[in-house]
Formats: C-alpha cells, structure tokens, sequence
C-alpha cells in the first residue's frame, strides 16, 4: 500500500470539500454573522452545541471565538436535559451543528430553545433536515464524501464545519472592531499575550549592559566596549549619542581572517550603516516580526529622535518568555 498516496488522496477529498463550502457561501452567512453581531452587542453569548465529533468542534469553536472577543460557552445536549439548560438566555444564539441535522440528543433541544425565544444558527450538511427546518438560519456545509474509504467516519464534513466556524469567528472578530490590542488582553498569561502587551523598553538591555562607542573609536575600543558590556554587537554613535551603525562580533570574525592588523582600524570603516532598529516604545511583537525576517542576533533600539537607548539580544527574548 502507498501510504503517502494515500493520505494525499484524503487531503485532496477534504481540500475539495472546503472549496465547494467556500463557493457555496452566500446570504445565509450573512444573516448569520448579522444575527451574532445583534446578539453579542446585546448582551447576549453564543452558545455552541452538537454531540458526537460535532461537539468537540463545538468547544474548539467556542474557544475560538472566546479568544476573539466572542463571548461563548458550549452546551453538551445530553446535559442539557439535566439541567444544563440554565446555560441558555433569552439574549443568546445558538449555533447548532450536526452534519445531519437528525442527531437524537440535539433534535430534543429544539423545542426548548423555541419556548426561550432563542435563535437558532445551524451548520449542517442537511438543509431541510429537522434541524435545519428549524432554525432561523442555515448555514450549508455540504460534502460530497466523507474522506473515510467507507464514506462513513466523519472526515470530509468534520473539517468542513471546523473550517467554516473558524470563518465565522474571524469574520465577527472584524466586523465587531476587535484589535489586537483586545486579543493580547484576553491571553495574558501565554507568549502572544506577553508580547502583545510588553514593550521594547520593558525587554531591552541599557546603561552598563548596552555596548556603544563614538564614530572615530577603533575596532579595539569596539571590542572591548561589548567584552566590558558581555554584549555580542556595539553601536556607533555621534557626539549626540544618535545612532550611526552597528558592529558586531560576526563582522569581527569576517575582518579578521581578511586582515590580522584590523583592531586598528577605525570601526566607521568597516560598521554597518543604516541597521535594522526598532523603537523603544513599539510592542515586543513588532521585534518578533523582525527577527522572523531578518538573519541578525542583536537590534539596536533607538528614541525618537535616533538616540541608540537599548539592544535586545535574541537570546534574551526566551528569557524573557517572548518566544
């Protein structure tokens, strides 16, 4: 057997799946993200809901949209016969989903959320199923297969439904003004938060810790301003303490298997004019973004005015819990 073949032959079903869910959508997302959005601006929560595989993507929905600022809970429909119902306002919606729309345990739900006067949203694979039938809106999410050889295991329609609640979320996200400023907030206590919330001058290094030598230093003083600082870059700056360039430990190795005599030489010849910078007020986030694109180990941090204030070290960043 071709294992990979195979599994390639899986991703290709369900890749098909999420293109025909995405040419289908239409009106009925619309109305649903309309019908969220009046909900949440209310005062009311998203309940999600779906038994089966369905109700782990019922979590997993829940959290996301949660996190996206999204007030939501998820209500398993076998406890909520049993009390679990007090989950549910009057102010909420209900987002339903079960592929068929027949589902024993959340068809019972239907009339009792009825009484309440709740909506219900439905993502099903069924659109006049009962389920369907009898929400206030439906939102299709209809395969062709399962990726199962048996078109039996939920496959092709579980990730279908994952990928369009992922959809909902992120599309409520903007349409309710949600910053990223509000997403640090709600993860305060994870790497993205902190480096959401945490600014340059709260991580980088400065006074006796930040190497820096004037623009006629020699390569010498600019060694031995990172040993005395145990830094692994100095920057070269003018009478003004303004940032002029970098030089750091690499750029040494370089020079000196070119030339041996070259702690002599004035360092302006051979710094790197013009380095990336960041400024000290600027989220820890914006120095991820750099690192991720640009090969270097040290970024100088500057005011604004170009006054070299700080460095941060790359290795300070797990340290710090950034990365």
């Amino acid at each position: 057997m071709d294992f990979v073949g195979r599994a390639g032959q899986v991703l290709e079903v369900e890749i098909d799946a999420l293109k025909r869910v995405r040419d289908s959508l239409g009106e009925a997302f619309e109305q649903a993200i309309a019908l969220m959005v009046y909900r949440l601006e209310n005062g009311g929560k998203i309940v999600v809901t779906g038994i089966g595989k369905s109700l782990h993507i019922a979590e997993k929905l829940s959290a996301t949209l949660a996190s996206t600022g999204s007030t939501s809970v998820v209500l398993n429909p076998s406890q909520a016969m049993h009390g679990d119902f007090g989950i549910l306002l009057p102010s909420d919606v209900l987002l339903a989903l079960s592929y068929s729309g027949e589902s024993d345990e959340l068809v019972a739900l239907i009339p009792v959320v009825k009484r309440l006067g709740v909506p219900i949203v439905a993502l099903t694979g069924i659109v006049d199923s009962t389920l369907g039938a009898n929400s206030d809106v439906v939102v299709p999410v209809t395969v062709e297969r399962e990726a199962c050889p048996f078109n039996m295991a939920p496959t092709s329609s579980t990730t279908v439904t994952l990928a369009m609640g992922d959809a909902l979320a992120m599309v409520l996200l903007e349409a309710r003004g949600f910053k990223q400023e509000d997403y640090a907030k709600l993860h305060p206590g994870g790497a993205i938060g902190r480096a959401l919330l945490t600014r340059v001058q709260d991580i980088m290094r400065s006074g006796d810790a930040l190497a820096s030598v004037p623009e006629d230093a020699s390569i010498r003083d600019a060694v031995l301003a990172m040993t005395r600082a145990r830094a692994g870059s100095v920057g070269i700056v003018d009478g003004d303490n303004r940032l002029l360039g970098i030089f750091t430990d690499g750029d040494l190795r370089r020079h000196v298997t070119e030339d041996p005599d070259v702690l002599l030489r004035p360092v302006a010849d051979v710094m790197t004019r013009d380095p990336i910078i960041v400024r000290a007020d600027q989220l820890a986030v914006d120095v991820l973004r750099i690192y991720e694109s640009h090969r270097i180990d040290d970024l100088l941090v500057v005011d604004a005015t170009g006054v070299l204030v700080g460095v941060i070290d790359i290795q300070d960043l797990p340290k710090m819990k950034i990365l």
